[in-house]
């Protein structure tokens, strides 16, 4: 099986499991090694008391990227460290795009910087996330 189907067979199992992902309402757009890009509305209940999206959403969107990209390998890979930023405020109904991308991969450490942008394509959060690559394989 190529890596690209690999992928997409890995990220589909994930999200099969993920109650939170698809709480969030999370659209994979892109899914190959090392890469992924999701999508998601914003709704009223994930909002804070300001009116602005709650930050662990945009973190929690963040992080699926995360997690479907370094996982895309076909090996399982678990988060070690991550951080966000929020230079822009999300509101409700707005539309947020997280890119995940590889910066870093060996075999047991990959670093990724994750980019999330608004539908105006306005940078609203950047996240890196550092995780461990297991030996454990999904597929045989």
């Amino acid at each position: 099986m190529d890596q690209n189907t690999l992928a997409q067979k890995v990220v589909n199992h994930m999200m099969e499991h993920d109650r939170f992902s698809q709480w969030l309402g999370i659209k994979c757009l892109v899914m190959e090694p090392g890469k992924s890009v999701l999508q998601m509305q914003i709704r009223e209940e994930m909002l804070n008391g300001f009116g602005l999206i709650h930050g662990g959403i945009a973190f929690s969107l963040a992080d699926s990227a995360l997690a479907f990209a370094s996982n895309a390998y076909g090996r399982l890979s678990v988060a070690l460290e991550c951080s966000i930023s929020y230079p822009a405020p999300v509101h409700n109904g707005d539309i947020i795009t997280a890119t995940a991308e590889e910066l870093s991969l060996t075999n047991r450490i990959g670093v990724y910087q994750i980019t999330i942008t608004n539908q105006n394509n306005i940078k609203v959060a950047f996240f890196k996330g550092t995780v461990y690559r297991t030996s454990k394989e999904y597929f045989k």
